[in-house]
């Protein structure tokens, strides 16, 4: 968990808890990460599922365990991270200003709820199913894990006929896609700060990114540095908005950090060069293996969708049919590191960033100079874009703050009254291209630097590629 978060500081957040609920009739689980989790017999019902189990074979980090050996964790342990800091955020609410916000045990029992089954939906190989597999296959067909988790919910209280009423179901759904396209207009809820929660649209500051953000850094063996409990201790709802105290916000830059962290680990684990070349083979197999194996046939219906996981690459690699050569090539090529070769990047210019299009094959293919026979098919362009959560805008303008716990005004808080090294500019854009084949590294890595000039007039790249990655192997 880093340098601020230890053993210590994980089991005190179960001991916060423990002194005010009574886990007798609960289920103790030991996380790694939080220390004691309990789950009280409603949530175990969902737990205690196959759907739910699913979740123990979708790796939180897809293949990054190809890069970070340690990141084999899985969004089983996630979803009840999530769950249980759910709970510590509702119930320290509840502590603090329950009479005058109304929080009742429907209110807790739902924001928890929602937190366990926020995922359910998820697809193999972390977002790489729904942001990758599916738009190669579908085109512009809109297809969301949040909408899927809906439809899972569903699917498993008739299934296995929990016994829980629809205003709870209800309450859950509409949590679960709150900061999403197609969530219910806020105008029409209730408790507006309850849907902030698990999955917040206003700030980012939500415990799903709690729990990742330091379960991701412990499993890769990376430092976090900031404190999601000071987060969590500060927190204050003052006009149907979770607000935080100013004073902690200035001494250490908290909520910053938690930003900054979120980035640098898009920077050094999610996009890390090498990941990426195998996560482009992985949808690249995935694409060739879809027409025979119809992975994406039952994206809408759940009663066979829970039967998709990360073993669908084990399926493809020991199936003998010859319509999978092509896939299991790819995923024999992964397992003996014949990877797609890296070229060279790019981070677009700050002042090009308005007008950004992504970059594709056709537009290196057609850099190239005359006599060069490069074509699409051997070409791979990946468009990475990091930032700290609301694109290029900065997330910290939404965030509000109180003075102290007498005062009821809230505010917001310019950067040039915190620190004049805060950022100016909260988005980068990388053009990443690699070659399918080791023979085509250096016609490749020549067209990317024309079309740097072309577009640019200047090679924005800050290295040569290697003259040995050039050479034919």
């Amino acid at each position: 968990m880093g340098a601020h978060i230890n053993g210590d500081v994980s089991l005190s957040s179960s001991h916060s808890l423990a002194c005010s609920q009574d886990f007798r009739f609960s289920k103790h689980i030991h996380d790694n990460v939080h220390g004691n989790i309990y789950l009280d017999p409603l949530f175990l019902k969902f737990v205690d599922t196959e759907q739910f189990q699913r979740l123990r074979d979708l790796k939180q980090l897809g293949m990054a365990h190809m890069v970070y050996p340690g990141a084999v964790h899985s969004r089983f342990e996630h979803s009840l991270g999530v769950y249980w800091l759910a709970g510590e955020a509702i119930h320290k609410l509840q502590n603090y200003q329950g009479f005058e916000l109304g929080i009742d045990r429907f209110d807790i029992k739902t924001v928890k709820l929602a937190g366990l089954l926020h995922d359910i939906g998820h697809g193999p190989y972390s977002h790489l199913f729904e942001r990758e597999f599916l738009p190669r296959v579908y085109g512009g067909y809109k297809w969301s894990h949040e909408q899927m988790s809906v439809k899972m919910i569903d699917h498993i209280v008739d299934e296995h006929h929990i016994d829980i009423d629809t205003e709870t179901i209800k309450r859950v759904e509409e949590m679960i896609v709150a900061s999403h396209g197609t969530a219910e207009p806020k105008s029409s809820r209730e408790k507006h700060f309850l849907y902030d929660i698990i999955a917040n649209g206003r700030n980012g500051i939500d415990v799903d990114k709690f729990d990742y953000i330091v379960r991701d850094c412990r499993a890769c063996g990376l430092g976090c540095n900031f404190e999601y409990q000071r987060i969590m201790e500060s927190m204050r709802v003052l006009g149907d908005e979770i607000c935080y105290r100013a004073k902690d916000f200035l001494l250490d830059l908290t909520l910053h950090k938690l930003f900054a962290t979120r980035a640098d680990l898009y920077r050094t684990v999610y996009t890390h060069a090498k990941l990426r070349a195998i996560d482009l083979m992985v949808v690249d197999a995935l694409v060739k293996a879809n027409d025979y194996l119809e992975i994406s046939s039952h994206i809408d219906d759940p009663s066979q969708y829970w039967k998709l996981d990360d073993t669908i690459i084990k399926t493809i690699e020991t199936a003998p049919d010859q319509e999978l050569r092509e896939s299991r090539d790819l995923i024999r090529r992964i397992r003996r590191r014949d990877l797609y070769q890296f070229c060279n990047e790019y981070i677009v210019p700050k002042d090009k960033l308005e007008n950004f299009k992504d970059v594709t094959a056709q537009d290196i293919v057609c850099s190239q100079k005359n006599g060069a026979m490069l074509r699409e098919e051997g070409v791979v362009v990946d468009n990475v874009k990091i930032d700290l959560t609301r694109g290029k805008h900065n997330p910290l303008e939404r965030i509000r703050f109180f003075k102290d716990y007498e005062s009821d005004e809230k505010f917001s808080i310019p950067d040039d009254r915190v620190s004049h090294l805060l950022p100016t500019s909260y988005q980068d854009r990388i053009v990443r291209v690699y070659s399918k084949k080791p023979e085509l590294v250096g016609a490749i890595s020549e067209a990317f630097e024309n079309f740097q000039l072309r577009t640019y007039g200047i090679k924005a790249q800050v290295h040569n590629t290697p003259e040995k990655k050039k050479m034919p192997r």
